[in-house]
């Protein structure tokens, strides 16, 4: 075939070809490709660009059923493969680098409110010493239940490490923040945990740091820290409570509010 005599890829044929065979070619290209199977995106391809200069006629054959099939269930096995990625293997919530990709992009275009919540089991150490890492492992996975419960869309729940996680809370206000946090505390304190082991009894501590849009300078990590810090607090006042700044002063939400002594640590330390 001549130069001449070639068909044009930018004339109808090629665009009839397209949204047929030449697509399902290119999205099966893209999916492998995505998944590091290179020979066969490759593949894929040249017989998206044989289609395209085959098609002198206009005409776009028909597109095979088991094409089609191969198309849904690389498209499904790959949304899973990015599911399992963004997920803690033990308790599912979402893992921690989700957390930081998502706190970054979060805090960049956050025009509203944003509160993070830092929960810390407590004494978690002498539930897996007593109870066994079996026993440790059920108590984080219901732990995580627990703290999801009523959690309102967007805000979402991740693995910090280790007993910690975190509720990321966007656009919600400071009050509403502390009683979410709150109440997650409550579930945990209330549930009846010794279904599960007898004598066992299992509660959380919480910061939480509140950020208007655009204010916090220092990114994710920085509110992550105050967060922290907040949680130290909560701590050393006693755990199993909620704690949070106001006015420049460490509070404690709930019942946790009428002790006496409440610290105020402005440094995150170990714990």
């Amino acid at each position: 075939m001549t130069a001449s005599s070639q068909p044009d890829v930018s004339e109808p044929s090629g665009q009839q070809a397209d949204g047929g065979l030449v697509n399902l070619h290119e999205k099966l290209a893209g999916l492998l490709a995505s998944r590091g199977q290179w020979r066969e995106a490759y593949d894929h391809l040249r017989s998206a660009l044989d289609l395209i200069y085959q098609d002198s006629a206009g005409h776009a054959p028909p597109v095979p059923e088991q094409l089609r099939r191969e198309v849904d269930r690389l498209r499904r096995e790959h949304a899973e493969a990015h599911e399992q990625s963004i997920r803690d293997s033990l308790t599912a919530s979402y893992n921690r680098r989700y957390l930081d990709q998502r706190l970054v992009a979060m805090l960049s275009e956050q025009t509203g409110a944003l509160a993070v919540a830092l929960v810390d089991l407590d004494w978690f150490k002498q539930v897996n010493d007593r109870y066994g890492h079996l026993v440790g492992d059920r108590v984080l996975q219901q732990v995580v239940e627990l703290l999801q419960v009523e959690l309102p869309e967007p805000a979402f729940c991740a693995r910090y490490g280790g007993e910690e996680f975190v509720l990321v809370l966007p656009d919600t206000d400071h009050a509403t923040a502390i009683e979410i946090a709150e109440a997650a505390r409550a579930r945990v304190e209330r549930h009846d945990w010794s279904a599960m082991a007898p004598g066992l009894r299992v509660t959380v501590s919480a910061g939480v740091a509140h950020e208007v849009g655009g204010t916090c300078e220092n990114g994710a990590e920085h509110q992550l820290l105050q967060a922290d810090s907040l949680l130290y607090s909560a701590k050393q006042s006693g755990r199993n409570a909620v704690a949070y700044r106001e006015d420049g002063r460490v509070r404690l939400a709930g019942p946790a509010a009428g002790r006496r002594a409440i610290a105020d640590v402005r440094v995150a330390e170990h714990y």
